[in-house]
């Protein structure tokens, strides 16, 4: 397996462009089942998760043919449409299962594996499950499979989550566009993902009203048609590439970022002493002064403070001044990052849904080992202001959600390089 290793370097100066959302991405290229006619997606990021989407649609019997270095995705699924999605694919990301939905609208029918991912937590696929069978889906369990069918095909209905699920509101969404009548969906989610495919949906011909709000009504269509549509800012990258001369000090300017896409995100760094200020082509951000303040931060469904911001924000707080509290309440099971930010010298108690980071002056190079995707590139950032050599083990989870991380950073004055493994 490949390693990273880092070392501290001192201030980073530059530009970092941000790429196209991964969890956009992942959304939108299911949307392709639901029409015959081509759908293209650009400003697609380059990741192992898109590969992996990509393996899943092709054995699905759509044609996916990426263009310009990958940044462009030419999709069409004008033949027959495979209703199973097999484990071996599945198994690979969680976002697999947003397959589901658009192949319950375009087939009436489906067989689809229970999904894999990063180890944070349960996410129960109830959510989605009472979503699609309140659209008329019989949704079965059988050997790690989830058999659905619908008896003269979905029909629109009003359906409140129990909880506010990206994945379950963008696989209702994707349903509802083919169901007969309209659909409301109360509790929904209000992620800027969500508003990018329904953005992507209209372009297609659909008819909905209400995305990013916590109320969705869709008027259910015949048929939708092709469209082309670029993917949305990656607002985790954006998040995390902010954080690192926030951690080292200088100032980066990530191209291609908005406010409005980690608005509470940048509440909490304005409370820490850093500056983010708005430019024509994105966000350049810099340190106030030598040390940072200790804050709060409890993650929450957006427009709250992401939980995939979580884990780069702890690495930002161990050299904060005073005591942080950090309360994870969307995943359980996700400070897996603090026991490896303390082999660097990080001051940590984790207490079930809690963190208390008291800051030191500097952390320490050390070899760490990559737990999840979000963890790999916090002890990352940690390493570029650690004193000596951080070697971070695991990293092939970093290489389903950043892409060429170590050239980017790079470009802005650190010193990282990547080494193959055996």
């Amino acid at each position: 397996m490949d390693s990273i290793i880092v070392t501290g370097n001192g201030p980073l100066n530059g530009q970092i462009p941000i790429a196209g959302a991964k969890n956009a991405c992942l959304t939108l290229m299911p949307a392709t089942l639901l029409s015959e006619e081509p759908l293209t997606l650009t400003n697609a990021p380059r990741l192992s998760d898109i590969r992996t989407m990509t393996t899943l649609l092709r054995s699905l019997g759509a044609e996916v043919s990426t263009l310009q270095d990958g940044k462009v995705l030419a999709m069409a699924s004008h033949g027959e449409i495979n209703p199973v999605a097999d484990y071996d694919i599945v198994r690979k990301m969680r976002a697999s299962n947003l397959v589901l939905g658009p192949l319950l609208a375009r087939l009436g029918h489906a067989v689809v594996s229970l999904p894999g991912g990063c180890a944070i937590g349960a996410r129960p696929m109830d959510i989605h499950i009472d979503a699609l069978t309140a659209l008329g889906a019989e949704i079965e369990l059988k050997e790690g499979y989830l058999h659905a069918t619908t008896k003269g095909g979905l029909k629109g209905a009003v359906h409140e989550m129990r909880f506010a699920s990206v994945g379950a509101t963008e696989n209702f969404l994707m349903a509802a566009t083919l169901a007969k009548g309209t659909s409301v969906l109360k509790n929904a989610a209000r992620e800027p993902e969500i508003v990018d495919l329904a953005n992507c949906l209209r372009k297609m011909g659909a008819q909905i009203e209400g995305d990013g709000t916590s109320t969705i009504e869709i008027q259910g269509v015949d048929r939708l048609h092709g469209a082309t549509h670029p993917v949305v800012t990656d607002r985790i990258e954006l998040g995390t590439y902010m954080l690192a001369p926030a951690i080292c000090g200088g100032e980066v300017e990530c191209l291609g970022g908005r406010i409005e896409l980690v608005g509470a995100f940048c509440e909490k760094l304005d409370a820490a002493g850093i500056d983010v200020e708005e430019t024509a082509r994105g966000l350049k951000v810099r340190r106030r002064g030598d040390r940072l303040r200790a804050v709060d931060v409890v993650t929450e469904p957006f427009p709250g403070f992401p939980t995939d911001l979580q884990a780069q924000m702890m690495a930002l707080l161990c050299t904060a001044e005073g005591a942080s509290v950090l309360e994870e309440k969307i995943f359980e099971n996700r400070f897996m990052h603090a026991p490896e930010l303390m082999r660097m010298g990080a001051k940590i108690e984790v207490h079930g849904g809690h963190a208390k980071v008291t800051g030191v002056n500097r952390l320490k190079g050390a070899p760490v080992m990559a737990t999840d995707l979000r963890a790999s590139v916090s002890l990352i950032l940690a390493g570029l202001a650690a004193e000596g050599e951080t070697i971070v083990n695991r990293v092939y989870h970093l290489d389903r959600g950043y892409e060429r991380v170590e050239d980017k950073l790079r470009a802005v004055g650190a010193k990282i390089e990547r080494i193959s493994g055996q």
